[in-house]
């Protein structure tokens, strides 16, 4: 079972990363809120991987920080979450938000987060309540080597679409907060706080 990668960043196209380990290509899938704070392609990376079994494959999902990794597994465990609802939660919101949320019951704001309806919200509260104590803080880290795409509002507006916002709804979110200069994750990141209202 696969813990940890450490190797070159190949590509990032959110939610995929590609990591090359001893001349292997990794797969690894990933929330935003990892996606942004990774450097630039080329240079060296390390992530913690969750390594998950299914009846088609293997796959890997990737986490800079250990807080991320044990929530996403802890959300793994709610009844209806899987693993992309998962990744677009902890893309929508940080670990110690969504902590937050959960242990003030707060519903209607885990209702904002794509894929996540009232009733799963409501199970988000109930099942993970009790576990969230023991992920531990989130601590502040900082962004380096960021690129700019070649054509970052297109990167964006994909992104999106694939952390389960429709076309129309990506589209707009990233045309209403886009500005000249910004990166793909810049406009994402204000993208799904603006989504999310904060």
């Amino acid at each position: 079972m696969i813990g940890r990668l450490r190797g070159t960043l190949i590509s990032k196209q959110p939610p995929s990363l590609l990591i090359e380990v001893g001349g292997v290509g990794y797969d690894v899938d990933a929330p935003m809120s990892t996606i942004y704070d990774l450097p630039a392609t080329g240079k060296e990376v390390t992530l913690l991987i969750h390594y998950a079994v299914r009846e088609d494959g293997v796959s890997l999902y990737g986490f800079l920080r250990e807080p991320d990794r044990a929530m996403f597994r802890h959300l793994l465990k709610v009844s209806g979450i899987g693993a992309k609802i998962a990744l677009a939660v902890l893309s929508g919101v940080s670990t110690d938000d969504l902590s937050r949320l959960v242990h003030a019951g707060d519903v209607v704001a885990l209702t904002k987060i794509p894929g996540i309806g009232k009733k799963t919200a409501e199970r988000m509260v109930v099942e993970l309540r009790d576990r969230v104590d023991a992920v531990g803080v989130r601590l502040p880290s900082t962004v380096a080597g960021e690129v700019v795409s070649a054509d970052p509002v297109a990167e964006a507006t994909v992104a999106l679409q694939q952390l389960g916002y429709k076309p129309v709804e990506a589209s707009r979110l990233v045309q209403k907060v886009a500005a000249d200069g910004d990166t793909a994750e810049a406009i994402i990141r204000k993208a799904l706080r603006a989504a999310l209202g904060s």
